[in-house]
């Protein structure tokens, strides 16, 4: 908590309050990285809607799976890409719970796609957050299925191309298209603006959940220096001009 004194030292404001649904341990993501960022947006809402001793959160192999050590509420671990499966098979035994799975690019829209895909489909109760910085970051960023036309990454030091590599996979625009998906929405944390909205799509997406309306996915452009081989502050003025011209932010369905 930071307190800002006034010209009366006897008086003073609060300016910050950390989240409960953080705990007090310094994190070991690289500089720059956005996870931190996301991890307090959702410590902050299961605060704000009183679920903290309901949460069960699934994160997988990746960035993603250090979640457990910074969150103070329950997190188990899936294999990778597995997360909706595991997430599915927790809700459906433990309904009263609250319950999300935290994933990344390369685990959610690779390895997990069929698992995401069907999940979204039967409209399974639960929640996605999905960190997408187009590159695998914990293993010095390989292509991913969101890295861009013509980004270089450790696999494609020329760029991404087309005839070898196909599309970037938009995953908000694909799973919106499917009966079951109730929610879905993209957002940044790239600046303080996009920070506030990125906030309220999470909010959004777990008060669906706890009404029983169905599956929601909220995907979050987000940066990596390390993967992306760039400084912390060129990262994310990349997302700003580049990442959201094919990824635009936005509700994109809201049943």
């Amino acid at each position: 908590m930071e307190k800002i004194s006034s010209e009366n030292p006897s008086i003073e404001k609060t300016k910050f309050i950390k989240s409960k649904g953080l705990k007090d341990k310094p994190h070991n993501y690289c500089p720059g990285c956005g996870h931190g960022i996301v991890h307090r947006l959702v410590a902050e809402v299961v605060e704000e809607l009183g679920i903290r001793e309901k949460v069960i959160a699934v994160a997988p192999v990746g960035c993603a799976v250090f979640a457990y050590d910074y969150w103070n509420f329950d997190v188990t671990e899936a294999p990778h890409g597995r997360p909706p499966a595991v997430a599915t098979g927790i809700k459906r035994i433990l309904p009263e719970n609250f319950v999300f799975t935290y994933q990344g690019d390369g685990d959610l829209a690779a390895i997990g796609a069929a698992e995401l895909i069907h999940a979204a489909n039967r409209s399974e109760n639960i929640t996605i957050i999905f960190v997408n910085n187009t590159v695998y970051g914990m293993t010095s960023g390989q292509m991913a299925p969101t890295t861009l036309l013509g980004q270089k990454t450790l696999t494609t030091p020329h760029g991404r191309e087309v005839l070898r590599d196909g599309y970037p996979i938009k995953v908000c625009e694909l799973i919106s298209v499917l009966d079951g998906a109730r929610y879905v929405a993209r957002g940044s944390v790239t600046t303080p603006k996009n920070v506030l909205t990125t906030k309220s799509y999470i909010k959004k997406a777990f008060l669906n959940q706890i009404e029983n309306k169905g599956f929601s996915i909220v995907e979050i452009l987000s940066m990596c220096p390390a993967g992306l081989d760039m400084e912390p502050l060129e990262t994310m003025e990349w997302v700003d001009k580049e990442l959201i011209k094919y990824f635009p932010l936005g509700v994109v369905k809201d049943v």
